[in-house]
Formats: C-alpha cells, sequence, structure tokens
C-alpha cells in the first residue's frame, strides 16, 4: 500500500476538526482496547494537540500529530498503527508469525499466504476472524515487521492452508516506514 509514499503521493494534508478527531481517537481506542485502558492512547494523541490527515492517491488516511505519522485508515475505517507505534506498543494487536521463507516476500510487500502462516516455523499467536487488522512477526525476529489485514479466520487459514491469508497494508522500509516527520 505504502511502497511509493512520499509527499509527492499526498492529494491533501489538513488539520481536522476536533469533533473529526474525537472520532478518529474513539475509532481507535474502541479497535485497539489495549491503548484506551492503558492511557496509551491519551499520550499517543492528546486531546488538546492538533491532528493533521494526509489523504493519498490510493485512498488512505494518514494521520499525523506533530507531523509525525501514527496512525492510517483503509476505504473501510479500519484503523491501523504505524510500525513505529506498533514497536513501541507490541501487544496491542493480534499477531501472527511468518516462516523464515516469507521474510523476503513479505519486506518486498507482497501479500502474506496461508502456507507461510502454517508451515512448521510459523506461529498463530491469536485466533481471528477475517477483516482483522494484525501485525506480522517474523520467525526468530523480535519485532514486527509488517501490518496487514485477515482475508480470511486463521481456522480457515489452517484448513484450506492455500491463497491470500493476509493483505499486506504497510511494512518496513516501505514509504510510511521511511517517513519520520511530514516537514
Amino acid at each position: 500500500m505504502f511502497k511509493k509514499f512520499g509527499k509527492d503521493e499526498i492529494s491533501g494534508f489538513t488539520q481536522v476538526k476536533a469533533s473529526v478527531a474525537r472520532g478518529i481517537r474513539s475509532s481507535i481506542g474502541e479497535q485497539y482496547p489495549f491503548l484506551a485502558e492503558s492511557g496509551v492512547l491519551d499520550v499517543l494523541m492528546p486531546k488538546k494537540d492538533p491532528v493533521f490527515v494526509a489523504k493519498t492517491s490510493s485512498y488512505m488516511q494518514v494521520a499525523f500529530m506533530n507531523e509525525v505519522p501514527l496512525f492510517y485508515s483503509d476505504r473501510d475505517n479500519h484503523w491501523f498503527p504505524t510500525l513505529r507505534i506498533l514497536h513501541q506498543y507490541p501487544n496491542m494487536m493480534p499477531r501472527l508469525r511468518t516462516d523464515k521463507g516469507a521474510i523476503k516476500f513479505v519486506l518486498s510487500g507482497a501479500n502474506i499466504m496461508c502456507p507461510g502462516l502454517t508451515s512448521p516455523g510459523a506461529t498463530i499467536h491469536d485466533e481471528v476472524d477475517a477483516g482483522t487488522p494484525v501485525a506480522i512477526y517474523a520467525e526468530d525476529k523480535e519485532h514486527a515487521m509488517a501490518v496487514g489485514l485477515t482475508t480470511m479466520s486463521t481456522a480457515d487459514m489452517r484448513e484450506q492452508n492455500k491463497g491470500i491469508g493476509v493483505e499486506l497494508m504497510h511494512h518496513l522500509n516501505d514509504g510510511l516506514w521511511k517517513t519520520l516527520k511530514m516537514a
């Protein structure tokens, strides 16, 4: 999704109204209860600070605080954390672990196939339904390498063991990862 993300991909960058910012915060809090319950969301996105939203040419929107990208949303209003946020708070979303063979494909932006999640080196840490945002880890690695959206439930991934299991949204070294600040 963000392979070529940069200033030239942004069609609009505006400060949102306080009511829209509240809506974004509440959506993120509903999707990631860990952030809301632990008070982390108030630290990441203080209520008094302005929220800026960048709209991309691929119909994504990225929420910025202090010119730093924190979360992004797809057309279906799923909010996803950037990998930098996920590295700070790794328990905020369900986790799936790929085998070593899938690493180079994931880091090049490919979707994750079911065999990469069900092979002996892979682990399905959390049971999830289709359409759930998940963190993607690699075998023998500590930090997440990608964020994606499941296309089928984890039970179906095990049962069918073919096809795309996770649609990749954001991965290490893509354009969003390289965007440290908007300035």
